[in-house]
This record gives structure tokens, sequence and C-alpha cells, in this order.
């Protein structure tokens, strides 16, 4: 009996990424059947790759292009179609992220000054190619048979080092422990879509294969389990494939629903308007016998909700965490939260704990969770993506400014001080009287200036009065402008780009994110050290055991909605809905459901041109027509091209 029960665990070891999978989480492995394989991930030449996408880039471009350049007719026929025919292949899924490899370090190597535009036009290049590349994979593999491929391309993980020669040496980066992914290889893994990310190819986002991947993550018919460097609480003992997912294979309480972004979003709205509700009561109570009351269970749930906010930075890394909409305002709320809680303590060996200091800091942080509630409930918004990339703007030009400025105050204050009279300003005061003068608000510093010296006090003064109120605002204004304007003139690129952070962002490793605040603290005292004294098996059985325990009515919710869902797309818009009170349902319907055998095989038959024979007439017409767009204009040059297309 216990060695059949031996080798039962060893089968099921074995092959824990297609029955358990399908078992325990839904995963739809079968649907793949109308397409050919493709190339198993683990055996392409990445390292390869990298480097011929590296060559071809540089072989294709050493004039600085811009972006509208790129996109021409002319340079489309003539570098980005041919460039995109060369490296696009069915069988090799890790073309896009050599890509946007390449996209990275042409970026970082603009830092230099030798080649900076050519080095950006190289990194624009790359992302177009990548865009056109996912496009003939996204026509290539069509319906939901073809998804699990496109994600495969965009989320599957990819070692920059996979097929690289012996005598190239790896970097060196053993970790261990509980803090860290022991499974081999994963932690030098990065996506297509990550790097994109974070090299912020709104293009390539924008493109209609990657909205079609992320939608279907964010919505969770897409399920894979991510690739990151730091887990502090790591549980991969069952490893999801990217694969579709199959709510009615799944089990009720499917714990790994949790991960899904779209959830995940609604969940971490519940809780910050728990921590939000538990604020206002705090400071409502705070004159009253109930105070201590509130203000640990506050406590208590703020350090929950920190303890995720640190698992959510360390998951992927600062540079991803830094583009979420909200990630400045949730620093700013954990920084005065921490200061509030030394200035409690403060507060309760001094016995002042109705009028402390510490209650009076924790009420500076009302704008920035009323403000984060908005964020939240409203993450599309042109205006709310406008606030982010401006704050970052200024909080970097307002940095500068402060550091170069600081040198008027030294000035200043060195200056009385030699002069030896009584009652000299402190340096808060000398401050506060540039800070009236830098937004204008009040003149008394000038007034003052003769009593630090007769004439070089007024023209320290006079002089910061023209470099701060006048050349900083001037500065700032116009660089605020020019940020505000190019996201508006960007608009759906911008949104499609947030969309997509909040996605990957919000599909976790991690096991510390299934458990809400402040069951995450127990977890972190108890589960951590359970994870070095049982095996991987009995850990997931425990983890998994508890994560339904205490998300019970939120997996139930979730198990009967997707199921319902299922159910009613089974019936083909049998059932009542909202939409058939559209007059234009009909058109809904009919366009949802597939077109006949004959109607496609007719479409089909017909003789058409290929890309390629398209590229190459076109290039023909460029030849011939060069003299003549030449003399003629643009305008002669398309009407050419659009007569050979005739």
């Amino acid at each position: 009996m216990a060695a059949a029960t031996a080798a039962a665990d060893r089968d099921r070891e074995r092959f824990v990424v297609d029955e358990d999978q399908e078992e325990e989480t839904g995963l739809c492995l079968d649907d793949l059947t109308g397409h050919e394989p493709h190339t198993p991930a683990s055996s392409l030449a990445v390292f390869d790759n990298i480097h011929r996408v590296r060559l071809y880039i540089l072989a294709s471009i050493d004039d600085p292009y811009t972006i509208e350049q790129l996109t021409s007719p002319r340079m489309t026929t003539m570098v980005v179609r041919p460039l995109a025919q060369r490296l696009y292949s069915p069988n090799d899924i890790s073309m896009v992220y050599c890509l946007m490899a390449n996209r990275v370090q042409f970026l970082r190597e603009r830092a230099t000054m030798v080649h900076q535009s050519v080095n950006i036009a190289r990194a624009t290049l790359c992302e177009l190619v990548a865009a056109r590349v996912l496009r003939r994979f996204h026509e290539d593999n069509v319906g939901v048979a073809g998804l699990p491929v496109l994600a495969s391309i965009l989320v599957e993980g990819f070692d920059p080092f996979q097929g690289a020669p012996v005598h190239v040496e790896r970097p060196q980066r053993q970790f261990s422990g509980a803090w860290f992914r022991p499974r081999s290889g994963d932690e030098r893994k990065l996506t297509a879509l990550e790097l994109a990310i974070l090299s912020e190819a709104k293009t390539f986002i924008s493109s209609t294969g990657c909205q079609r991947v992320v939608d279907a993550v964010y919505h969770g018919r897409i399920v894979y389990t991510p690739v990151s460097m730091v887990d502090i609480l790591p549980d991969h003992y069952v490893h999801q494939p990217v694969s579709l997912y199959n709510p009615s294979k799944a089990p009720l309480l499917n714990h790994h629903r949790l991960i899904v972004p779209r959830l995940r979003n609604f969940i971490g709205i519940a809780q910050f308007l728990v921590l939000t509700t538990l604020y206002v009561l705090t400071l409502l109570h705070r004159n009253s016998d109930t105070l201590v009351i509130y203000e640990t269970i506050f406590v208590i749930y703020t350090a929950g909700w920190v303890v995720e906010e640190f698992a959510d930075i360390v998951e992927h890394g600062w540079d991803l965490h830094a583009h979420s909409l909200w990630s400045f305002l949730d620093i700013t709320f954990t920084s005065i939260f921490f200061v509030y809680l030394v200035a409690r303590v403060v507060d309760f060996a001094s016995g002042t704990i109705h009028d402390g200091l510490g209650l009076n800091i924790l009420c500076a942080a009302a704008p920035i969770l009323l403000t984060r509630v908005a964020f939240n409930l409203m993450p599309d918004s042109i205006l709310f993506i406008s606030l982010h990339a401006m704050m970052r703007d200024f909080m970097m030009l307002t940095f500068v400014a402060m550091w170069c400025f600081a040198g008027f105050i030294v000035a200043l204050q060195w200056m009385i001080t030699t002069d030896g009279t009584d009652n000299a300003p402190s340096w808060a005061t000398i401050g506060k009287w540039l800070l009236w003068i830098w937004f204008g608000l009040d003149g008394t510093g000038i007034e003052e200036s003769v009593h630090f010296h007769l004439v070089l006090g007024p023209t320290l003064m006079i002089a910061f009065a023209f470099l701060g109120n006048t050349l900083f605002l001037t500065i700032l204004v116009a660089m605020l402008t020019n940020t505000f304007s190019k996201i508006i003139a960007h608009e759906t690129a911008e949104v499609h780009f947030r969309r997509a952070v909040l996605t990957f962002a919000g599909v976790k490793s991690d096991a510390i994110f299934a458990y809400p605040p402040p069951f995450n603290i127990l977890a972190l005292l108890i589960m951590v050290p359970l994870k070095t004294a049982v095996s991987d098996k009995t850990f997931h059985e425990v983890h998994v055991a508890l994560v339904r325990i205490l998300n019970y009515p939120v997996l139930l919710l979730i198990g009967l909605y997707e199921r319902q869902r299922a159910w009613s797309g089974e019936g083909r818009h049998t059932r009542w809905s909202a939409s058939r009170l559209s007059p234009h349902s009909d058109l809904q319907i009919i366009f949802s459901s597939d077109p006949p055998p004959g109607i496609r095989e007719e479409v089909g038959s017909l003789d058409k041109l290929s890309d390629v024979d398209i590229g190459v007439h076109e290039m023909e017409v460029v030849a011939e027509t060069s003299s003549i767009s030449f003399a003629g204009g643009p305008e002669s040059h398309t009407r050419a091209v659009r007569r050979a297309h005739a």
C-alpha cells in the first residue's frame, strides 16, 4: 500500500504540468488541437536570435529617423516589412522577445552621446518590427485555439542565455531560502510584455495582437504562472503553463482565481476601501475612550496592507511598479504611516494619547487616501494618466531646483551671522521667505534683505526671485504642458499601456497575495518557517486549505459567477440579457457566429497578392517613380503606388 502511494505521488509530480493543472485549476489543455505544434520554448536558440536581430537592426539603420519617418509608406516597404518577413518564423515564438530585448539595449545605449539619436531610431525600429511580427502570429493563429500561442509569445519567460555557447559565462545568481525562488533558471527569465512595459513600447502594446492577449489575461481567460525573481512566500509545487481556463473543469473554490487581474483589481479596491473606513473611524474617535480600539485595528490592518505593497514591489521590481498609476500615492501613504508609528510610540511614552503628534501626522494622509480611491475607480481616465506623468516630471524638476537653490539659504544665513546683529532670522525663517518668493506669494524676504547686507542681500533675493519665480516656473509650466500635450495626442496608446501595466502586475506568483490583510502577517509568521520544515507537497496542501478557508465567501462568489457566465455562453444568447433590448442586438449576434463553410471556402479560393508580392511590387514602383516623387511631392508618389496596387 505504501509503495502504491509513493508511486502515485511520483506520477503526480511527473505529470504536474498537465493532469494536475486540468483537475486543480481548470486549465483547458486540449484546445490547441486545431493548430500545428510549435517548437517548445526550452529548445529555442534565444541567444543566437538576440544577436541576429541586433545585427539586422544595425545594418538597416544608421541615420536618426523619427517615428513619423519610420512609419511612412516608403520606410515600411523598404525596411520594416522586409525585416519582419525575414525574422518571422511560425515555429519560433521567441522573436518578439528578442526584438524587445534589443529595444531595451538600444535605449540603454542612448545615454551615451555617441549615436544617441541613431540608437533611439533603432529602438523604434525594433518596436515596429516586433508589432508586425506579432501581427503575423495573430493572423496565423485566429480564434480561441490560437490565443494560447499569442499569450506564450508575450508572457512566456525566456532566458537570454538559452542556447548560448559553452564558453559564454552566465551571471552567477544562485539564491536560496524562502525569499528567493530556488527553481532552476527561472530567476533569469523575462517576458516580452515586461520588456515592452519597461521600454514604454506603447505602439507595440497598442497593437491588436497584444491587446487581445492583455484582455484575455485581464479577464482570466488565459492563466499562467508568472516569472519573478523574489517571492516572500513561494509555492511552486503546481506550475501553470500558458493555457485557456475552463470554469467547468475547475473546482468551485479555485484559489488560483485570486490572482486574475480583473478580480484582483476588485479585491484590491475593496481592501483599500476597508483601510480608508478604518482610517476615518480612527480619526473620528480621536477624542473618545474607544480610540485605542479603532487605532489598534487600523494599525494591524494597515500593516498587512503595507506588507502586500512591499510584496507587490519585489514581485517584478520597482521599475515596473513605478509605471502603476497610483504607485506614488501608495509610497507616500506608506511613508506617512511609518512616520506616524514612530510618533505614536513617542506619544504613548509621553502620555499624550489623544492630542499627540502622531494623530496630526496621520491627518496628513487624508488627501492621499481619497485621491487614491478616485484613481482606483477610474484607472482609464486620461486625466489621471496625465496627472501621474506630470507628477513625475514635477517631482524631478522640484528636486533639482531645491538642490540648486539651497545655496541661497546657506549664503544668506552665513551673511547674517557674520554681521553680528541680534535676533537674526533662523534657517526656517529664511527658507520660508524664499519659498514665498518662489511661488510669488509674499515679498517679505526682499524687504528684509537689507538686514543681511545693504547691497548683497537685495542682490541675492532679487536673483533668486528671477531664477525661482520666473525661470523655474516658466520651465515647469512648459514641461507639464508638453507632457500633457503628448499624452492627449496619443490617448488610446496611453490607455492601452496603463491597462497592460495593470494586467501584467496583477498576475502574481507569490503565495502571500492569497492571504488578505491582516492575515498575511500571520502567514509570514507561520507559513515561512513551515516552508523550510515540510516538503513542497505538504506545504502546498496546507497553503491551499488555509487560503480556501480564509477566502471562502470570495471564492464561492467567483466560482458561481464564472460558472453562470460559462453556462450562459453555451446557450448562444438564448437567455435573456440587457443587450437584447437594443435594436441592434441582431447584428451583434450574427457577427458573433462563425461564417458558413461554403462562404469561407469561396473567399479562400480568391486569387490575391501576398504581402511579399505587394512589398516587391511597391519597391519596384518606388524605384521607377522616385524622380517623379521628388519632383511632384509625396502626393504623386502615393498616387503611383495606388495605381500599382490597382
